[in-house]
């Protein structure tokens, strides 16, 4: 059995290059052989002209030797609810790196995150718990945390 994650969003280019970055292994994935971009590819099988749009840059998943395929399928609603499934970015490097080491390389990656179009919702910092993460939302609204 194979497998490959979904994510319904509005803009499928955004998030998949977004995701590209923020997931370590991960890439846009190119067409398939033989064709110079995915339209090409969907019109060879029959996608209706007016289902294809304009944009020869369209991309809609990511793959990695490392993980399953994640798709982003365009839909016609927006987010309106908390996700019931997210990602945790493991950055900080686990339990055994001192909090401040772990506080550090977060924020750094949270800031590289901003930079291709993440936001910040909330610093996750307890002096009582050995525990520092950021929540983040990406470009559509997603929500995800860096640990």
């Amino acid at each position: 059995m194979t497998y490959q994650i979904t994510v319904d969003c509005q803009s499928p280019p955004v998030l998949a290059r977004f995701w590209a970055e923020a997931l370590p292994s991960y890439e846009v994935q190119p067409p398939p052989d033989g064709f110079d971009s995915w339209r090409a590819y969907w019109a060879s099988v029959g996608i209706p002209e007016e289902e294809l749009g304009s944009d020869e840059d369209w991309v809609d998943s990511i793959v990695s030797p490392d993980g399953p395929r994640v798709w982003f399928q365009e839909v016609p609603e927006v987010k309106s609810i908390k996700n019931r499934l997210h990602f945790d970015l493991l950055v900080g490097g686990g339990r055994t790196v001192p909090i401040g080491d772990r506080r550090t390389r977060v924020r750094a990656e949270a800031e590289r995150l901003v930079e291709f179009g993440a936001s910040i919702t909330r610093e996750m910092d307890s002096p009582d718990f050995d525990h520092f993460a950021i929540a983040m939302t990406d470009p559509e609204g997603n929500e995800f945390d860096i640990v």
